[in-house]
């Protein structure tokens, strides 16, 4: 047996180590399993090359709790370490990558400080939650087991073991204060969060499984059972495997194994493998969507080699993305200590914008394969598609092939569709081409209704951030206007050469004026008079597209003027000078019935753009009753 110090000048590095790993206490598990995976895959590859003159055969790793001795252990089968080994990858270069660790993070809390991988310290996570770890190693090659302990002071000792089989077990003697690693549930709950798709099986404990009845069994018969050993792990999941060995079947199996609580169906999947000038895999799924983009988030899971690492992917994947769910794994993903946070550098943007373009491949692919399809889905992707617009330039000249605009009667365009169908009946005498929209087809029925009457088409466009997306679009694109449709009466909002006549003489449109401004509140309603058809309605309630777009805007986060979102509600009140019911306002000999007559069509008006509530709802009833006595 041979003793030794480890060479560290940091005094009491232990203590330091599991100070400064505080908050990410959970992972020993997973570096030590790491471990365990890549020396695994070491001997598959010295023995597939021929250096190992061993048989490969089905190793797996396997994960023991002994609560009784509060230890636990962690056993593979893989390329194991001499003594000679364990002196230099245990004391002296894993050793070396804590020292530097803790020299660079000694000034820095906590969350900081992170893990390990970056350092080599995996291994060392161990002394996070154990008072004493021992290694019993050996190797491939035809030398003795080495058994390595140590207490978590800068003192080892090494020695002959008696292991007989290939491989490395770690026995971690668990700290008083960490019992919690010695519970089942817990150590299941951190497998399945870290290595559920590793790539070699991982066993922990067993379970029993049911078999099929014999064919003379009775009905009142129990079924037979085994113990079988519990694999925790599906070690070639999905994205691991060519896309031309998957059938949507398969895809939406992994969707099924990666959400078990989620029950509706993927909309469709995207499978990205590319090998250079990165490595990355994965798969990424449409799930449908909510207007709700906050929801979402946070349900794309980033794997390296098959190890999980984060469900935080901002910075890898575009952020209008990261509503989608799936996963991506990358070996070139650079990630700091922890590798729980993401150092922004030129591989990652590289990534980024690869998975830009895949997912605006796909989109434009699924258009063309299947446009019917593609319309039929778009309510539940549309949210993704408009925020990718606005945050990303490239998308957004990719998106102008597949970005659809529906209308309130369920028809679909693209843009150049919609250039080329409305251009001869919705371009003004300006020649700038004017798309009329509505947000809601209910609440703006009546001002849908007035733009079909004058054979115009009318966009439905709903989405939270719409008023963003119009402004960019007016802004990339020539002599086009978006209007929503309850912004003006529509002979305004499509100005054509010719302008209807007044009935009324001037010093008649004075004395209208008048009356009105003193009946109608003067900080909601700015009274315009308007000569238009006489079968359009008499009062029409409008709001500026201007001011309203401006005040979305910054109610839904960004863009707008300062303040605006929380300004007052202001409306036009446009008075069609044509209607015969305004000759009856202005005829009328009575001020009181004047002033009914108004405030019953300023109700009415109300009533059609939603805006008759409260109050004003039971004057209403009450005097629509009174009338018609």
């Amino acid at each position: 047996m041979s003793t030794g110090t480890i060479n560290v000048a940091v005094e009491n590095i232990f203590p330091l180590i599991k100070k400064f790993l505080y908050s990410d206490h959970e992972i020993f598990l997973r570096e030590l399993i790491s471990n365990a995976t890549d020396a695994t895959l070491k001997l598959k590859h010295l023995t597939n090359i021929g250096e190992a003159k061993v048989e490969y055969g089905n190793p797996i790793i396997e994960v023991k709790i002994d609560k009784e001795g509060k230890k636990l252990h962690i056993i593979d089968q893989g390329i194991g370490m001499t003594k000679d080994e364990v002196e230099k990858y245990i004391n002296q270069i894993a050793f070396s990558g804590a020292e530097e660790f803790i020299e660079k993070y000694k000034d820095t809390k906590g969350e900081d400080a992170g893990i390990i991988g970056h350092f080599g310290l995996g291994f060392y996570s161990a002394f996070m939650v154990a008072d004493k770890v021992e290694i019993i190693t050996k190797s491939f090659k035809d030398e003795p087991a080495a058994h390595w302990t140590c207490d978590g002071s800068p003192n080892y000792t090494l020695e002959e073991a008696s292991k007989t089989e290939r491989g490395t077990e770690i026995i971690l003697h668990i700290s008083e204060d960490e019992t919690s690693f010695l519970e089942d549930s817990k150590i299941q709950g951190l497998l399945n969060k870290y290595n559920k798709f590793m790539p070699v099986p991982i066993k922990f404990g067993m379970k029993t499984e049911t078999l099929p009845k014999p064919e003379d069994a009775k009905e009142e018969d129990p079924a037979p059972t085994q113990e079988v050993d519990n694999i925790i792990n599906n070690p070639t999941p999905a994205w691991t495997k060519p896309p031309t060995d998957l059938k949507d079947e398969d895809y939406k199996s992994f969707y099924r194994e990666l959400y078990p609580m989620q029950f509706e169906e993927p909309l469709f999947n995207i499978h990205l493998n590319v090998d250079y000038p990165f490595n990355l895999t994965g798969i990424l799924y449409f799930p449908k969507m909510s207007k709700d983009m906050q929801i979402q988030k946070d349900k794309i899971q980033l794997f390296q080699n098959q190890v999980f690492v984060t469900d935080n992917v901002e910075g890898i994947v575009p952020e209008f993305l990261t509503m989608l769910r799936g996963v991506i794994d990358s070996p070139d993903i650079p990630l700091n200590v922890s590798r729980s946070y993401l150092q922004a550098d030129g591989a990652v943007k590289k990534i980024s914008s690869y998975i830009t373009r895949k997912v605006a491949d796909k989109l434009k692919s699924l258009f063309n394969e299947n446009r019917e399809d593609f319309e039929a889905k778009w309510d539940d992707i549309k949210i993704v598609i408009e925020y990718g617009m606005l945050t990303e330039e490239k998308f957004f000249d990719k998106a102008q092939d597949f970005m659809l605009y529906p209308t309130v009667d369920g028809k679909y365009f693209t843009f150049a569709e919609l250039k080329e169908k409305l251009a001869a009946a919705q371009t003004d005498k300006d020649d700038k081409l004017v798309l009329l929209y509505a947000s809601n087809k209910d609440e703006q029925h009546s001002y849908i209704a007035s733009a079909q009457d004058k054979g115009y088409e009318v966009l439905l466009l709903d989405s939270p951030i719409i008023s963003h997306l119009i402004q960019k679009l007016e802004s990339s694109k020539e002599k086009i206007s978006f209007v929503r449709v309850d912004g003006d009466h529509i002979d305004n909002l499509i100005k054509k050469d010719e302008e209807a006549i007044s009935k009324l003489n001037d010093d008649e449109k004075e004395t209208l004026k008048t009356f009105l401004t003193e009946t109608i509140p003067a900080d909601k309603f700015t009274v315009q008079l308007e000569a238009m058809d006489s079968n359009s309605n008499p009062f029409i309630i409008t709001e500026p597209e201007f001011m309203r777009r401006m005040k979305e805007m910054q109610q839904n986060g960004g863009g707008g003027m300062f303040g605006m979102g929380n300004m007052p509600e202001m409306f036009n009140l446009i008075v069609n000078t044509n209607h015969e019911l305004i000759s009856e306002i202005l005829n009328t000999k009575t001020a009181k019935k004047k002033e009914r007559l108004v405030n019953q069509a300023l109700d009415l008006a109300k009533l059609s753009k939603g805006l008759l509530k409260g109050a004003d709802m039971t004057s209403f009833i009450k005097r629509s009753y009174e009338m018609i006595k």
